[in-house]
């Protein structure tokens, strides 16, 4: 396993993240998830993510019993606040209130001390920024969150953010975790240049596009049985985002690309995504420790020049203004 810096911060994270969305507390019991854990842990995996949201809770309250198996010291936790958690007009966003009455929640629910990196789960346009921030830095304060970050961010957000805490002397941000994989490469334009000028480093999610880059799915055919696509309770995004028989024929020729180096689909998927040097972990999933086993291998592959000029003819690099 390959470890990074978290941008210019001094903690490293494995290149191969392990995120729970969808799975851990909602459709992986806890004996699953316990043997995916530790197949994470035993190949190297150190970053483990998740949210106060997924689950309503579940996630985090799951996580916090296996990992608690495991030397604290040993692995970087995230977890993020934003989501509803219940019908109160102040049980979400990023409100000063909302966001120490979750910290304190979320820590009760991991059975832990501190958070590592405490993220912003979306951006909050009805909060100053000031107080979003004001209520982070004393949280890092207090040595309740190592670090702070943000998912989903603009580059203009994220260059306010760290402004307002440069101008008052607040602990920066650290990370920031964006949708990033083959069909979605808009970070590229700004997100991605603006974090590297300012030190922070990347966690990006879904670099497996929900799955569609797995290889699972063909064009012009129902999902098969048993995996999230045919899943109403797991597919919304997928379907929402990705599920289209363009997109399913650009994934069957990435598929195609990977089989002749000789790779699964989703490990060259996860090497694209890390081949980006701002890029600190790609969070990746599984319901099966067999999954996870052959997803961390993709930290091992060097993707050869042809195959990435081939992935761009695919995927083509985004044109135009910035965003998320």
């Amino acid at each position: 396993m390959e470890y990074r810096k978290l941008g210019r911060w001094g903690v490293k994270l494995s290149s191969i993240g392990l995120g729970s969305y969808l799975t851990y507390g909602f459709k992986v019991g806890e004996d699953a998830a316990r043997e995916c854990l530790r197949a994470a842990v035993d190949a190297g995996v150190n970053f483990i993510d998740t949210a106060n949201a997924y689950a309503r809770g579940a996630a985090e309250e799951l996580l916090g019993k296996l990992l608690a198996e495991y030397r604290r010291e040993s692995f970087v936790l995230g977890t993020k606040v934003w989501a509803p958690m219940d019908t109160g007009p102040n049980d979400r966003g990023l409100s000063r209130k909302h966001i120490f009455e979750q910290c304190h929640a979320s820590l009760k629910r991991l059975r832990m001390d501190y958070i590592d990196l405490y993220q912003c789960h979306r951006p909050d346009p009805e909060t100053p920024m000031e107080e979003t921030i004001r209520a982070l830095n004393d949280l890092c304060r207090q040595g309740k969150a190592l670090y702070w970050g943000v998912s989903e961010w603009t580059a203009e957000q994220i260059a306010e953010a760290n402004g307002i805490a440069r101008s008052m002397g607040f602990q920066p941000m650290s990370s920031n975790q964006p949708r990033y994989n083959l069909f979605w490469r808009v970070p590229e334009l700004s997100v991605f240049p603006l974090c590297e000028r300012e030190g922070i480093g990347q966690v990006n999610f879904s670099p497996l596009a929900h799955g569609i880059l797995t290889g699972k799915y063909e064009p012009g055919a129902p999902p098969p049985p048993g995996t999230r696509a045919a899943d109403p309770d797991q597919n919304a995004v997928m379907m929402k985002l990705y599920w289209k028989d363009e997109n399913l024929r650009k994934a069957r020729q990435m598929a195609d690309l990977a089989h002749g180096m000789g790779v699964k689909p989703s490990q060259l998927a996860l090497a694209w995504c890390l081949r980006q040097p701002i890029l600190t972990s790609a969070i990746m999933s599984g319901t099966k420790p067999d999954q996870i086993r052959e997803n961390v291998k993709a930290a091992e592959i060097e993707i050869p020049d042809d195959v990435l000029k081939r992935l761009d003819e695919i995927f083509p690099p985004p044109q135009g203004p910035g965003g998320v």
